[in-house]
């Protein structure tokens, strides 16, 4: 009777484990779908009212409205693809099809192409940006694609995951036969427990400060692959007295 009542107790214990377990996928899920329908409906809603805007007789013959619509659609579109090739590169990831196009890459030189890119996004938030390239040895072997998507997604999220002005600093060091790619911000941080899970895939800071910030959790989760992928690290610590600083080390 001892055996059979441990044999139940066992088996009461692992379904509701697996009950738990898919609560949490199911939840998981409807947050993704959630978040990509929001990651969707926001920039398609904009491409409609530049639309209307640009079928109004007042802007067909205004050549700079019409620029300034056309340039606002394409960036929308922009921002979708980037969400849809988020969704691609997991799959590509979770079945092992990553293909790497390894080359030498001036990380330099791609910080600053990316710094170009994202400094009007940030000076409409009232944020800075400062760059303090002091590596001497900062040539590596990489796909530069992916190479840039690990920095341009560390930059979205310090943009994201500040509620005041973004301070943003990034900096490279070169130790011993590696180079060292510092990020940090004034962000609303994370705790210990967030730092231990922020890689996971589809892993969202649950907070009320990041209520009101959308995304699919898989940002940071590509970067944790990608840069193991070339052998390469990244790591979350706290940026003392407020934000949160990442550094990915790659071997040059």
């Amino acid at each position: 009777s001892i055996i059979f009542t441990l044999i139940i107790i066992i088996a009461y214990s692992s379904a509701l484990s697996q009950l738990i377990r898919q609560r949490q996928i199911s939840e998981i899920k409807t947050d993704f779908i959630n978040n990509m329908t929001h990651e969707f409906k926001t920039p398609l809603a904009t491409i409609s009212l530049a639309v209307d805007a640009l079928n109004n007789e007042k802007v067909i013959h205004d050549i700079e409205k019409i620029k300034y619509y056309s340039g606002m659609i394409k960036e929308e579109n922009k921002r979708m693809n980037k969400q849809v090739e988020k969704i691609l590169q997991a799959a590509r990831v979770e079945r092992q099809e990553l293909k790497l196009i390894l080359q030498e890459v001036d990380a330099h030189e791609t910080i600053e192409h990316i710094a170009e890119n994202v400094l009007l996004q940030i000076q409409q938030k009232q944020g800075s940006l400062t760059l303090d390239l002091a590596a001497h040895n900062f040539k590596l072997k990489a796909d530069e694609v992916h190479f840039s998507n690990i920095i341009f997604n560390l930059i979205d999220n310090a943009i994201k995951y500040t509620n005041d002005a973004p301070t943003i600093k990034i900096s490279t060091s070169t130790l011993g036969h590696f180079l060292a790619i510092k990020i940090s911000d004034n962000g609303i941080g994370m705790s210990k427990e967030t730092q231990s899970r922020i890689f996971e895939k589809f892993y969202r800071i649950g907070s009320e400060a990041t209520r009101n910030t959308k995304g699919t959790g898989l940002g940071l989760y590509l970067c944790k692959k990608i840069a193991q992928n070339h052998n390469a690290n990244i790591s979350v610590t706290d940026n003392k007295p407020q934000g949160s600083k990442f550094v990915v080390t790659f071997n040059s």
